[in-house]
């Protein structure tokens, strides 16, 4: 080629000894070319250094070749919450190998309808949706628009999306238990959101759990300052209070930060349980007992449903449960 201008589609024909609409079905991975033409045309590529016209080849095979990763929340808890980041971690490490890019798109206002007409407008080929609420109506709108999707969680709603998700429930049962165990008897939780899956399936696992009533709850988004003021409501109520689920360990942070304005000592006078075996377990003093989910696992496992989705392969499982483990230190 002279000087600097870029290699054709019609070079690499040439170069090849094949039509130029050969060419392109071999670029578009399409079916109805020999072997031997399809390594005529490898070779002049690597040859030329052709690099093919992304935009070009959109409009052939119709794909992007990018997915969307979907956050349901506020930009400020995204950036805040360690979950998220393995989450990103776990998307990115089921993507490789695939040769395709991610986009992330955080939830702001969709009154305008925005986010779905971004993602149902033919710039992504799929989505994984995490940290889903109840009623929020994107994954039906984007099943019904033909997009595929999988979600990190079990949505709430009767909807027919595919999900991968933590055992919550048995995970909660075995909080729950590991406490009884110990011989507390004044057992409270801090439950999680209660439009969340997570939230009601982590607060019906522990009254599961629970031997005795299980009536001692306090109810918290998944911040530090949510769990510190569910753990001021709780001793408000039960002073008597001797141990402590925490829905989340971020929850649990906020709960350690007002048992210590308290005078509360960790475990001797309260033992204190958190869930996801995050960073924040082994930062606080006394490190956290918390139940442990692989959320990089969580992210990888559902970008693989969803590439597995978009290669065509059947039969997929509607479904994918991953197992949680409880985890001792020193706060219990």
């Amino acid at each position: 080629m002279r000087g600097s201008q870029a290699p054709t589609l019609e070079a690499v024909a040439r170069a090849a000894g094949v039509s130029r609409s050969t060419v392109s079905r071999v670029i578009n991975d399409l079916p109805g070319v020999s072997k031997r033409a399809k390594l005529a045309v490898d070779r002049a590529i690597a040859e030329l250094r052709y690099v093919p016209n992304q935009a070009a080849r959109n409009l052939v095979t119709r794909r992007t070749n990018s997915i969307a990763l979907v956050v349901s929340e506020r930009g400020d808890r995204l950036f805040s919450d360690p979950f998220f980041a393995k989450i990103l971690r776990g998307v990115y490490a089921g993507m490789v190998g695939s040769r395709r890019q991610l986009v992330l798109l955080m939830d702001q206002d969709r009154v305008d309808g925005a986010l779905e007409s971004y993602l149902c407008g033919g710039h992504v080929d799929g989505a994984v949706v995490v940290s889903l609420h109840r009623g929020d109506p994107l994954p039906a709108r984007l099943m019904e628009a033909g997009l595929p999707v999988v979600l990190v969680g079990r949505p709430l709603e009767d909807v027919n999306v595919p999900y991968v998700d933590s055992d919550n429930f048995t995970g909660a049962v075995e909080a729950a238990r590991h406490l009884i165990g110990l011989g507390r008897r004044r057992i409270a939780t801090i439950a999680g959101p209660q439009d969340m899956a997570a939230g009601v399936d982590r607060l019906n696992g522990w009254q599961a759990g629970m031997v005795e009533t299980a009536d001692m709850i306090a109810y918290a988004d998944f911040s530090v300052e949510g769990g510190a003021r569910a753990m001021a409501e709780l001793l408000q109520k039960y002073p008597d209070v001797d141990g402590v689920f925490a829905a989340a360990d971020i929850i649990a942070v906020g709960a350690l930060r007002t048992l210590a304005e308290h005078g509360k000592r960790i475990p001797d006078d309260i033992a204190l349980v958190g869930f996801d075996d995050s960073v924040l377990a082994t930062t606080t003093a006394p490190q956290l007992t918390t139940v442990r989910q692989d959320v990089e696992e969580l992210g990888r496992t559902t970008t693989q449903h969803l590439l597995a989705q978009l290669a065509g392969e059947q039969p997929l499982p509607s479904s994918v449960l991953l197992p949680t483990k409880l985890v001792q230190r020193s706060s219990t």
